[in-house]
């Protein structure tokens, strides 16, 4: 019966998906066709435009993600099919006025109708809202929340993963919170159709995840170093025996030139097309308080080399340097604004083409924030096998207060699994940082940073070698 009903609710969601993109296909082609009469004939010009708009498409969602829907909320979806359908229709627009410049219709190039693809844009956007909506609509409608028990180990710990996990009420319903040392553990869990496991010794969770998998529930665990590695391995065999092979992951030397190849065609080109945004910048920042228009600070980039980043100012001059909190008074009016869109990191092209930075990797971090998240987290070094990047996965999925840990699991994650694909997809990701309105929170006292958390703990386990 459950099959039965699965299979229901995939048909569903499969026609939504067929509406949401025969949809976008249809306004974009049946409006462009009025002024193109060709694109209503079988033509050689037909038939190239559809399948740059299919496979441009296809393309694009696999960069910024699919018609999720269920899966995330509606407007991180309206999010990324909405640049995705813009860059589709921008190329696709681009590729028909091309085709149309012939002899009998543009003897030269010609960007036609710039007012009805504004208009097809405004419309495709309207259409992915409104399917948007429409689909997490039905589909919590068909879906009821999911039944969650959450395991950790301490209070802190559940105030990190409770926080994460009560942004998606409509997916998850948290029935019971029980601490991994508890003697009922295993007969809580069977009641439950989710388990989140957080913060548990790697001891302790693999017997928890073997239960959980005997009775078919979906288990959600943070990553530690060891799963990151198992992650990105691959399966061999040995004769008849089954192994999971790990390889150190370095660049290959073509890798190596075609990244450096890409950084500095990707800085030029950013340099010259952001150079109206220089000129606003510093006239604001001069105006704001007469002072120095870019800031220097030392930053930490591969192998522990230090090399002075640059940033357009948005703090006070001779004020301390620390990461910015909660309502900083540091930080200038013009600043605000700044650190908002993150123009503030303009600057670090000028880093990417001297050869400090790249476009993609992880985020430079202060010298003093390396050497306290070290400290407490020493695997945080791991980051410095890399070349720091302008944006990149952590930068991209977390936030300017994710916690060190995270930030190292996800930097390892692109570590362990480059690819000059991967890197052109989280440059197009980057756009979306843009709409995230949380990208740029600062730390404040409402967040348990995992930084004092490991500290704390460090701290506890020095006491205790102290008083044996």
């Amino acid at each position: 019966m459950k099959r039965v009903i699965r299979g229901f609710q995939n048909t569903i969601v499969f026609f939504l998906k067929l509406c949401l993109f025969a949809g976008l296909f249809a306004i974009f082609y049946l409006l462009f066709s009025i002024p193109n009469w060709q694109l209503l004939r079988f033509s050689r010009t037909a038939g190239v435009t559809i399948l740059t708009f299919i496979s441009v498409g296809l393309a694009m969602l696999a960069a910024y993600g699919h018609y999720d829907i269920g899966k995330r909320k509606s407007k991180p979806i309206i999010y990324s099919l909405g640049l995705a359908v813009v860059i589709t229709d921008i190329v696709t627009y681009l590729q028909l006025s091309i085709m149309n410049t012939n002899e009998a219709r543009n003897k030269t190039f010609v960007l036609e109708n710039l007012g009805l693809l504004f208009l097809i844009i405004v419309l495709q956007i309207i259409y992915i809202i409104f399917m948007t909506y429409f689909g997490n609509y039905i589909y919590f409608k068909i879906n009821k929340p999911e039944k969650c028990c959450l395991i950790t180990s301490s209070q802190e710990s559940l105030d990190q993963i409770y926080r994460g996990i009560n942004k998606y009420k409509l997916q998850y319903n948290i029935k019971d919170v029980v601490d991994y040392r508890a003697h009922d553990l295993y007969k809580r869990i069977a009641v439950c159709d989710t388990v989140f496991i957080y913060d548990v010794p790697y001891d302790v969770r693999i017997p928890i995840v073997e239960y959980c998998y005997k009775l078919m529930k979906n288990i959600y665990f943070n990553p530690e170093i060891f799963d990151v590695i198992e992650l990105n391995a691959k399966h061999v065999i040995l004769d008849d025996i089954s192994m999971v092979c790990a390889h150190v992951k370095e660049l290959s030397l073509e890798q190596r030139i075609i990244k450096r190849l890409m950084d500095i065609v990707f800085a030029l080109v950013s340099l010259i097309v952001s150079s109206p945004i220089w000129l606003i910048c510093a006239i604001a920042i001069k105006h704001n308080d007469g002072g120095k228009i870019l800031f220097k600070q030392k930053r930490a980039t591969k192998n522990g080399k230090i090399f002075e980043v640059y940033k357009f100012r948005t703090m006070k001059e001779n004020v301390q340097n620390y990461s910015a909190i909660s309502d900083d008074d540091r930080i200038t009016s013009v600043g605000k604004v700044l650190r908002k869109l993150r123009i503030d990191e303009l600057p670090q092209i000028l880093n990417i083409l001297k050869g400090d930075m790249s476009t993609v990797g992880p985020r430079p971090e202060m010298l003093k924030n390396v050497c306290d998240y070290t400290e407490a987290l020493p695997e945080f070094a791991y980051r410095l096998r890399v070349k720091a990047g302008l944006t990149g996965y952590a930068q991209i999925a977390g936030k300017y207060n994710t916690s060190p840990k995270d930030k190292l699991i996800l930097d390892l994650m692109y570590i362990e699994n480059y690819s000059i694909w991967r890197d052109i997809k989280l440059i197009l990701q980057t756009l979306i940082v843009f709409f995230k309105s949380d990208s740029t929170e600062a730390f404040g006292e409402k967040y348990q940073t995992e930084f004092q958390l490991y500290k704390n703990k460090l701290e506890n386990k020095a006491e205790n070698k102290n008083e044996k």
